[in-house]
C-alpha cells in the first residue's frame, strides 16, 4: 500500500510555496512562487488576494503531478503570514479591495487614540496583544471605513472577513466553510484568547459587525475538503496554523519551556508555556500557540524587526557581500585575532535599526548605527558585526523572557534561510549560553503545517509521533568564556543605549 503524502501549503509575505511531505516528515516535492508586493502610499503594504490564490493552485497542482497525483494525499495543513487582512464578498468570493498586509501601517494614527483614551490595558489583558496595527482590527476598520458601501454590506451579512487561510479556505472548499483557527485569531486583537471567542466590546470598540467573523477551531481538525475539480479530487484540510506557531510545531517545541527562534526576514521567538497564557512584564506578547482537541496551549512571543535584512543591507546596499553566504567567511576568517580584538583597540557593533528596534525596546524612532571603528577595522569587522548583532538581539529577548519568569531552555531550536550559517549558530550558543540546535528540515514553518495535517488526518496518532519524526543536524555547544560574553553585551548594551530615542 503507498504511504499516505501530506501536501503543506506555506503562503508567505514574499512567496507562495506548496511542499509534499511522507509519513516520516521528509519532503519528496517543492514548487514556490514570488509574491508581488503593492504600496499604494507611504507605509501602506498590500497584496493582490487573487494572485495569491493563483500562486496557491499553481504550487500545489505542481508538486501533486511530481508525486503521482492526489489520490495518495491524505490530508492538507495550511500556514500562512499572519494578521493580514481579506474581506471578501460571500456570495461570489470576490475580494472587495487588496489585502492589507501585516506590514502596513495605516491604521497607526487609530491605534494612537486607542493608547491616548486608555484602552490598552484592558485589550492586552484579553488578548495578550499590544495595541498596534500590526495586528488585524483596524485594517478591518479601515476596509469597511473606506471601501464604497462595504460597511452597510458587511452589516447584512454580504461579506466575510478572513486572514489569509481563512480567505485560502473559502477558495478552496468552494465557499463551503468560512473558518480560521485559534493561532489566527488570536493575532486579529479581537480575540478573546482565554474565553476562547471573539470579543464583544473588542468588536464594538473597532466598529466591526460579527457577521464578518469566521468560526474559530482547533489549529488540527476539520476543515472540510477541497472542491474536486482543483486538483482531481476532493482533498481533507485538517489544519490551519499562523507561521510562526507553525514553525514552533515544526520544531516539536510541545514541552512548556521549549524555545524555537526563526531567522528570516525578522526573528521570531517563541517559548511554550503550556496552558498558562503568561503576561508580559517586558512588552512581549502572550499568544496561542495551538490547540488541539479544544484544549489551549499557549506562548511567549518576542519579535526582531531585522534579522536576514542585516545581511541584505550588507550585499545590496552597502556593496560588502557579493552573496550572503560569504558572511560566514568574513567572520571565520577574523576568529584567530581573538574574539575580543582588544589590539585592535575596541570591538565593532552593528544595530540594524533601520525600522527602529523591537522587543523588548520597542522603540520606532531608533535608526542603525555602526559603532567602534578604527583605522583597523575593514569589510569583515562590519559583517561579522552585523551577524553579531541578530545573536545579541536574541539573547535580549531570552533575557526578557526569564525576567517573565521562563526558566533558560534546554536548548534554543533555530530554523530559517539565515541558519545554514554555523558560525553563526556557534555564536548564538556563545553569546546566550544556550545549546543551539538546528533541525535536518530547516523550513519548520512549512513542516509544522504538515506535521497538524497528519494529525488531523490521522497519519499521526498523537503528538508524541511528530517528536519522533524530528530530526537534529547540527548542535553548537556554549564554548565562551562568562567574562568575555559580559564584556560583549555590555559593549552591545551600550551601542543600543546609543541609537535609541
Amino acid at each position: 500500500m503507498t504511504q499516505p503524502r501530506l501536501l503543506a501549503i506555506d503562503q508567505g509575505t514574499t512567496s507562495t510555496r506548496a511542499v509534499i511531505f511522507d509519513a516520516r516528515g521528509r519532503p519528496l516535492a517543492v514548487a514556490q512562487e514570488p509574491l508581488r508586493q503593492i504600496y499604494p502610499a507611504d507605509g501602506w503594504v498590500e497584496h493582490d488576494p487573487e494572485e495569491i490564490w493563483q500562486a496557491v493552485l499553481k504550487v500545489c497542482r505542481a508538486v501533486i503531478a511530481q508525486t503521482g497525483g492526489a489520490d495518495g494525499v491524505a490530508a492538507i495543513g495550511i500556514t500562512n503570514q499572519r494578521e493580514t487582512s481579506v474581506v471578501w464578498e460571500r456570495r461570489s468570493g470576490t475580494p472587495i479591495t487588496n489585502a492589507i498586509v501585516w506590514q502596513d501601517r495605516r491604521g497607526a494614527p487609530l491605534c494612537a487614540a486607542l493608547r491616548e483614551a486608555g484602552h490598552e490595558g484592558a485589550i492586552q489583558n484579553k488578548t495578550g496583544l499590544l495595541i498596534d496595527s500590526y495586528f488585524s482590527a483596524t485594517k478591518v476598520q479601515w476596509i469597511l471605513d473606506n471601501v464604497p458601501d462595504a460597511r452597510r454590506r458587511a452589516e447584512k451579512g454580504e461579506l466575510a472577513f478572513g486572514t489569509i487561510d481563512c480567505f485560502l479556505l473559502w477558495r478552496l472548499t468552494g465557499g463551503k466553510v468560512h473558518a480560521t483557527d485559534a493561532t489566527n485569531a488570536a493575532r486579529t486583537m479581537l480575540y478573546d484568547i482565554h474565553a476562547g471567542r471573539w470579543d464583544s466590546a473588542l468588536l464594538d470598540l473597532f466598529a466591526v459587525p460579527p457577521a464578518l467573523l469566521p468560526d474559530v477551531r482547533d489549529t488540527s481538525g476539520d476543515f472540510g475538503e477541497t472542491e474536486s475539480d482543483l486538483f482531481g479530487r476532493a482533498i481533507p484540510i485538517r489544519a490551519l496554523v499562523g507561521d510562526q506557531q507553525g514553525a514552533l510545531v515544526g520544531q516539536a517545541c510541545f514541552t512548556p519551556g521549549m524555545v524555537k527562534s526563526t531567522y528570516g526576514t525578522g526573528c521570531f521567538v517563541l517559548v511554550n508555556t503550556g496552558t498558562k497564557a503568561l503576561p508580559s512584564r517586558h512588552r512581549l506578547l502572550t499568544t496561542i500557540a495551538y490547540r488541539l482537541k479544544g484544549a489551549t496551549t499557549y506562548a511567549l512571543e518576542g519579535s526582531i524587526f531585522n534579522a536576514g535584512t542585516v545581511i541584505q543591507w550588507l550585499r545590496d546596499q552597502a556593496k560588502m557581500l557579493g552573496h550572503a553566504s560569504e558572511s560566514e567567511r568574513f567572520a571565520a576568517e577574523l576568529d584567530d585575532a581573538g574574539i575580543q580584538q582588544k589590539e585592535k583597540g575596541g570591538r565593532v557593533y552593528f544595530v540594524p535599526a533601520f525600522t527602529g528596534l523591537g522587543a523588548p525596546h520597542w522603540d520606532p524612532h531608533a535608526r542603525g548605527a555602526i559603532l567602534g571603528l578604527t583605522r583597523d577595522s575593514g569589510i569583515g569587522h562590519i559583517v561579522r558585526a552585523g551577524l553579531e548583532a541578530v545573536c545579541y538581539q536574541t539573547c535580549d529577548l531570552l533575557t526578557a523572557l526569564r525576567q517573565d519568569g521562563i526558566a533558560v531552555p534546554p536548548a534554543l531550536r533555530v530554523d530559517g534561510g539565515m541558519i545554514a550559517n554555523r558560525w553563526l549558530l556557534q555564536f548564538l550558543a556563545d553569546v546566550t549560553d544556550i545549546p543551539v540546535e538546528r533541525p535536518v528540515y530547516a523550513e519548520t514553518t512549512v513542516l509544522g503545517a504538515a506535521f497538524l495535517a497528519g494529525l488531523g488526518g490521522g497519519v499521526f496518532a498523537s503528538l508524541d509521533d511528530i517528536k519522533t519524526a524530528w530530526q537534529l543536524d547540527f548542535r553548537a555547544v556554549p564554548r565562551m568564556a562568562d567574562e568575555t560574553r559580559d564584556g560583549l553585551l555590555k559593549g552591545w548594551h551600550d551601542a543600543v543605549r546609543r541609537v535609541k530615542n
